[in-house]
Formats: C-alpha cells, sequence, structure tokens
C-alpha cells in the first residue's frame, strides 16, 4: 500500500532517505524532551525520529496515512494522532510537558503552523523542520530585507531562528515548484516582550500591510490621522526598516499616548 499525495493537503512526500535522517537529527540540540512530528504521511522522516529512545507521538490529518502508519509502524499504535494540528490543543498532547515540534510540513498552512506554535510558545522551546525556502528565508530574515515581515518579527520576539539547509524539489513526490529549506526555532529566554503584546502584534500587522508605504501610513488606522506623534521622523521609514526592539518601543508609546 502506497499513500497518494493529495494536493488538497499540501502534501509532497520527502523520498531522500539521507535528507530524512538530516532532518530528525535537528531535534538532537532539544534533548530529552518528547518529540511532537506533523504530517508524517508515510513515515519517511519518523523511522528516524523513532532511533532517538524519546518518547514520539505523530499528528496526522490524512486517514490514508494513518492506516498506513498503523500498519507499517505498529510500535506507534497509541501515539498517533488522526487531527488537525491547527485545531489542537497543544498543552495536553504530552499532558503539560514541553515538547520539540518538528516535520515536512504541509506547504499550504506553513504560516498558520508557526502562528499556531507561538500560542503554545511556553510548551514548544523547540521547533525544527522543512518548509519552503521562500518561508524559511523569511523567517530568518532580518531589519532591511525585502523578505522581512510579520512572520519574522512575530517568530523573532520569541524564537533564534537558523536556517540550516537547502532542499532540492526532486528529492520529493511530487516535487514542488519550490525549492525548499529545513529550519531550526529555539526558544530565547524572555518571558515577556515589556509591552502590551496584543497591540504589538495589531500594529506590526497593520503596518505590513502597506510595507511598501511610510509607516505612519499604516499607524494613522490605529492612533488616528491628527496624532501628535505622527509628526515624529520615526514615521517617515518604512515598517521593513525597524527592529523588534523598534516596534517594542513604538508599541509602548501608542500605549501611554492612546491608552485603552
Amino acid at each position: 500500500m502506497q499513500v497518494r499525495p493529495k494536493k488538497s493537503l499540501g502534501q509532497h512526500f520527502l523520498t531522500d532517505l539521507s535528507v530524512a535522517s538530516r532532518i530528525a537529527d535537528t531535534v538532537d540540540s532539544c534533548p530529552s524532551i518528547p518529540i511532537l512530528e506533523l504530517g508524517p504521511g508515510m513515515g519517511v522522516l519518523t523511522q528516524y525520529l523513532m532511533q532517538k529512545e524519546r518518547e514520539l507521538k505523530v499528528v496526522e490529518i490524512d486517514r490514508e496515512s494513518v492506516e498506513y502508519l498503523h500498519s507499517h509502524y505498529p510500535s506507534l499504535h497509541d501515539n498517533i494522532l488522526g487531527a488537525d494540528f491547527l485545531k489542537m490543543d497543544l498543552s495536553s498532547v504530552f499532558s503539560g510537558r514541553p515538547f520539540v515540534l518538528t516535520g515536512n510540513y504541509p506547504y499550504n498552512i506553513s504560516s498558520q503552523i508557526f502562528f499556531k506554535m507561538l500560542d503554545y510558545k511556553d510548551f514548544i522551546p523547540c521547533c525544527t523542520g522543512m518548509i519552503q525556502k521562500e518561508v524559511a528565508e523569511r523567517l530568518a530574515s532580518a531589519p532591511g530585507s525585502k523578505v522581512y515581515g510579520v512572520l519574522s518579527i512575530l517568530i523573532q520576539a520569541w524564537y533564534d531562528v537558523e536556517y540550516l539547509f537547502t532542499v532540492d524539489e526532486h528529492v520529493f513526490d511530487p516535487p514542488p515548484k519550490v525549492k525548499s529549506a529545513v529550519i531550526r526555532l529555539t526558544r530565547n529566554d524572555k518571558t515577556s516582550l515589556g509591552c502590551d503584546e496584543r497591540l504589538f502584534r495589531r500594529i506590526v500587522k497593520t503596518v505590513f500591510t502597506m510595507r511598501r508605504k511610510m509607516l505612519r501610513n499604516g499607524m494613522k488606522q490605529i492612533i488616528g490621522s491628527d496624532a501628535p506623534m505622527l509628526s515624529d521622523p520615526l514615521f517617515n521609514k518604512r515598517p521593513e526598516q525597524l527592529s523588534i526592539d523598534d516596534f517594542i518601543e513604538l508599541t509602548n508609546r501608542v500605549s501611554l499616548s492612546h491608552p485603552s
């Protein structure tokens, strides 16, 4: 039995065992804690994660893949979760214990996966895996880069991002139309950003809807077009020129001048 890759689920099955082994080894930097693999498909990565001799659970939404995993990896039987990762309560997967999140992530929901991870950042000290190269570059990008944006800022506020290596299209079935990359995110030591985090997210998301315009254009939606602070030279910059610390400082200024 072979599982048929489904376009609707963004499935591109990895076929190169050496790449699968390298991805599995990325979890070694966060030892001793359990592993949750997302989107195992036919288990090409799973087989190497099982060799880590750590508690391992896999979550798979595709019923055909779930059946395949049960028949080919019987020792994983109780740890195969047939569920939608985006709807799961991740705090209960390992009874409240922290875990490593890894996988060959479905490309059509990769950004949603990382936003979900942020909601459970206190349970996920390390996240590794394979995504589209362009998303990996966005995650790792610095201020001033053309691809620096919402995902870069919200992830880097809480995680150190490493772009580990690039993966060519021909090692997948079916081959995607883009190159892929393997990344590792390691939780930093922040317990708070030192600002209103909901407002921080709102500001970042709002100004990047107008990323090519000056900061003041997006900020008018939040503080009004007649706010005195808009005369500050800071607002002449484009959003991509601001660092995470700049956005934190901006959030605090808005909080002081426009208390909710």
